[in-house]
């Protein structure tokens, strides 16, 4: 990824990255300037009257607590107001600001997660630009990663939250949203209090490596449900209403949440994944039958009943191992290069198989003997079981265990 700056005298802004360039958090990147340690994002669109603002408001903060260690971003998607404009103009006075013009991309977590690939800390962060973020309220969440979490949020329900002046349906809105997630996504809603902030900081290292998807405004849920993320903290603030601007929440961002809540399960799920690994199966299933028939066929080699079938079908798990090497399991097996890893994940590969082989059998004779389930039904409730058996073992202790070992 390219983020030299563009060709601008003196101030010159942050180059957009090529499209498509993957959503992906790296480590820190070598040329990063050693002292900074927070960078925080503010992605804007049409944020004009508020920058100069909460730009001075954030400087007074982070020069008092940590001055020279970090930097904020402004991430503009090209507003009509030029808000990438004014924000440029800003930088001879506020000497820690960056800022990029997006031309090719739009949307708010697109945007967050464009300036932290662009950021040089460890530390990273977001805040709404429009002032309804209390910038402040950093102070206190610094404390909390300086604690040890992976990721502080600004929760409007914990204590010392709330909302200044919203109505009965947007409080409704807000909460039922948040029970649907609860529904979908407990594991990743169920972590913290308010999974609709927009408003946190998290390390650099619970996210690196990871490619995000997101869709829509909420780039919370899409962290913690893709990132590593350990310890969190909340931090109580009281949600502000704006000072200037309008606001930008419409029916098309809660339909983006529920399109994004359905995406986000399905891929913790690897349903797609999942459904690659269905589709080489069936073409191991092909490769058994012919080479079965051309070992035992009287009218080919002739080969023994038990010879044939043994070759036939390690046949077939050899063809299922390189066609989920190269792509069911592509994005891991990209990272662990060389002939003797991929033999070492073969051999694994041919273990689960074989144990995936004596469950089957067990689980046909069970239903079978003990329940009287017909025979080829039995078997086909055996194949499901054992398939999924052989997916996870592989993505958990195959390809997502070497991977984790080379890190």
């Amino acid at each position: 990824m390219n983020f030299e700056p563009a060709q601008t005298p003196e101030y010159p802004l942050l180059a957009e990255p090529d499209l498509p360039t993957p959503l992906q958090i790296s480590p820190l990147p070598k040329k990063a300037h050693p002292n900074i340690e927070f960078s925080l994002i503010l992605p804007t669109y049409q944020e004009s009257k508020n920058i100069p603002q909460i730009v001075a408001l954030l400087t007074q903060l982070l020069d008092e607590r940590m001055p020279g260690k970090y930097e904020l971003i402004v991430v503009d998607d090209n507003s009509p107001d030029k808000t990438w404009e004014v924000a440029q103009s800003l930088m001879p006075v506020y000497p820690q600001l960056r800022v990029m013009r997006r031309q090719k991309e739009r949307g708010l977590s697109t945007a967050v997660i464009r300036g932290w690939q662009a950021a040089q800390g460890e530390i990273l962060g977001v805040i709404d630009a429009d002032l309804q973020h209390p910038p402040e309220v950093l102070l206190q969440m610094l404390d909390a990663m300086d604690n040890g979490a992976d990721l502080v949020l600004a929760s409007r329900h914990v204590e010392g939250g709330g909302v200044s002046d919203w109505s009965f349906i947007r409080r409704f809105l807000s909460r039922g949203a948040q029970t649907l997630g609860l529904i979908v996504l407990p594991g990743v809603i169920g972590r913290v209090s308010d999974p609709m902030s927009g408003y946190f900081m998290v390390r650099r290292e619970a996210i690196a490596g990871k490619t995000m998807n997101p869709l829509g405004y909420k780039i919370l849920i899409e962290t913690i449900g893709r990132g590593n993320i350990g310890p969190i903290a909340e931090v109580g603030y009281v949600f502000q209403e704006r000072q200037a601007g309008e606001s930008k929440v419409t029916w098309k961002q809660y339909v983006e949440y529920l399109g994004h809540l359905v995406r986000l399960r399905l891929d913790l799920w690897h349903f797609d994944r999942f459904w690659r690994y269905g589709l080489v199966g069936f073409s191991g299933v092909f490769v058994d039958m012919v080479v079965f028939y051309l070992l035992s066929d009287p009218s080919t080699l002739a080969l023994g009943l038990t010879r044939s079938k043994i070759i036939a079908a390690e046949a077939g798990i050899v063809n299922n191992f390189l066609w989920n090497d190269a792509w069911t399991f592509a994005d891991m097996s990209g990272h662990q290069r060389g002939w003797r890893k991929r033999f070492k994940r073969l051999l694994k590969f041919n273990l689960i198989c074989l144990a995936g082989v004596i469950l089957n059998v067990l689980i046909l004779n069970f239903l079978f003997n003990v329940f009287g389930v017909n025979r080829y039904v039995a078997n086909l409730i055996a194949i499901g079981i054992v398939t999924f058996w052989n997916f996870w073992l592989n993505l958990k202790l195959n390809w997502r265990v070497t991977e984790v070992n080379n890190k």
